[in-house]
């Protein structure tokens, strides 16, 4: 499910190739290719080499690019280090590299920022494995075959190596303390890191959480779908928050008793897409939580829901089906880059519903017991709609020996001022499990932030991440007054 920084001494002294975005060619002739040119800021980038799996030298090494953005104000010392994950698992923080230098430019001037390609990403090993569904939605099968195609490697890609990577690039770059800036996944990665790194910590901002006992059934999220229905209507009154909750319940039971045959064009080819009750879910809970309020000027996919969901409840699908060719029928090619570690680290760390041990048919009995025993709790899906929706549910072949050792937390995290932000129309990272998140910490300031969705960074007013780039500068949180005037989003008026 849920398919996302700052160094202190010169580049002759930590080996790095320097690109400048005002400097002459010949800086930028001795940069790898992939390194960013941020305007207004100096930009350092390297590869170091590290262990697949440590103790296995015949597996061999993966390389770890990444980028140093100095501050704005170079005449003086950093104050700090921001070292950032994007979410994922699978998203490339350089190629973000733009985008976190706007985000958080008032933390900019005096510290500088730790960009780091997660092994497996575009500029760290590219992983290819073969499985990579065009709407998102693999297979039991396909992910087998991911795992097949990786071998005894698969072991390399988990969130504790990755957290291993990134502890290695901060020390090579000469920092001793970083700041956590962690976003949907990113918030599980750092959390690894945080226990396994704690000394090198100095504090920990998070959005969007996934805790580190994470649900194998997101139920959570199937929950949060209904609470932002009700919330986008409440606020909009184009809609009645009721309505769409209960209408969303019918569609979920229509396409569960009959997919709907929607034909779209999705990696490059025409297809004709199933769209059933586990579909559905995905589009809820994660479609329509994308980018929700990044734009107030226009209507955003959460805002077209409540109209497709009562026009289909009375038996007319043409709303339903427009939305779901907009979103999955852009007709481009498929990366898999990201689609293989995302299957490779979720199959790997994420808490399954049956036991690593057991064979596959095992599995399955375990599964479905688990899922009985959970009835009731998805909000309008059924149990197993929405379960089948999620990654846990497709990593069922995938292999125990050296993997599928999901990452268990040993309870101990730094000590350190923890700034956590959920956004209220977030269904994939909800409000309760970035409450959950904070709580693993002893100094953590709980935020929520109105009429924002899956992350609240995307705010375009500048009010959540003024209040983290306070946070990184100072350590505690200041004015969120602002966070008041967010507007509520455009939503498509229920006739």
């Amino acid at each position: 499910m849920a398919k996302t920084l700052t160094g202190i001494l010169a580049a002759s002294a930590i080996g790095l190739t320097t690109f400048t975005a005002l400097a002459p060619s010949a800086a930028a002739e001795s940069a790898p290719a992939w390194c960013p040119e941020i305007p207004g800021h100096k930009v350092e980038c390297d590869t170091l080499d590290r262990p697949l799996v440590e103790g296995k030298p015949e597996l061999g090494t993966t390389p770890v690019g990444y980028a140093m953005v100095r501050r704005t104000q170079l005449g003086k010392p950093a104050a700090g280090t921001v070292m950032v994950n994007p979410g994922g698992p699978g998203s490339s923080t350089l190629e973000m590299a733009a985008q976190y230098t706007a985000l958080l430019a008032p933390a900019l001037t005096d510290h500088d920022l730790l960009l780091i390609s997660p092994r497996g990403t575009a500029e760290s090993g590219p992983l290819k494995c073969g499985a990579s569904d065009p709407v998102g939605f693999e297979s039991v099968d396909a992910v087998a075959k991911c795992a097949e195609e990786l071998g005894a490697k698969a072991a390399g890609y988990t969130s504790a190596n990755i957290a291993g990577d990134f502890n290695a690039v901060r020390a090579k770059a000469g920092v001793d303390k970083v700041v956590l800036y962690r976003k949907s996944y990113g918030t599980y990665l750092m959390s690894i890191y945080a226990q396994r790194h704690p000394e090198t910590v100095r504090s920990i901002v998070l959005s969007g959480g996934i805790p580190l006992k994470s649900d194998p059934f997101w139920r959570a999220s199937a929950q949060a779908a209904s609470d932002s229905l009700r919330l986008a209507c409440q606020r909009s009154r184009a809609c009645d928050g009721a309505q769409a909750v209960q209408d969303l319940k019918k569609v979920a039971a229509r396409m569960r008793a009959k997919p709907l045959r929607v034909p779209i064009t999705a990696g490059g080819k025409q297809q004709i897409l199933n769209f059933g009750e586990s579909r559905l879910s995905i589009l809820v809970v994660n479609d329509a939580s994308r980018m929700t309020g990044a734009d107030p000027t226009a209507v955003p996919t959460l805002g077209y829901v409540p109209a497709a969901l009562a026009a289909s409840a009375k038996g007319d699908d043409g709303k339903l089906k427009q939305l779901i060719t907009g979103i999955y029928g852009g007709g481009g090619a498929v990366e898999e880059d990201s689609s293989a570690l995302f299957i490779a680290v979720s199959c790997n760390d994420y808490l399954k519903p049956w036991s690593a041990e057991a064979t596959a048919g095992q599995r399955v009995r375990q599964y479905h017991q688990a899922i009985d025993a959970a009835r009731g709790q998805f909000g309008a899906f059924s149990a197993k709609g929405h379960a089948y929706a999620t990654i846990e549910a497709m990593c069922g072949k995938w292999p125990a020996k050296g993997t599928a050792r999901p990452y268990i937390s040993t309870g101990h995290f730094p000590d350190v001022p923890v700034l956590a932000i959920a956004a209220d129309l977030d269904a994939t990272t909800s409000v309760a499990a970035t409450r959950e998140v904070a709580e693993q910490y002893k100094r953590s300031t709980f935020l929520r932030v109105p009429n924002m969705g899956h992350v609240a960074e995307y705010d375009p007013s500048g009010c959540v991440t003024g209040i983290s780039s306070d946070f990184i500068r100072h350590g505690k949180v200041g004015d969120t007054s602002c966070l008041k005037e967010i507007p509520p989003i455009k939503v498509t008026p229920v006739k």
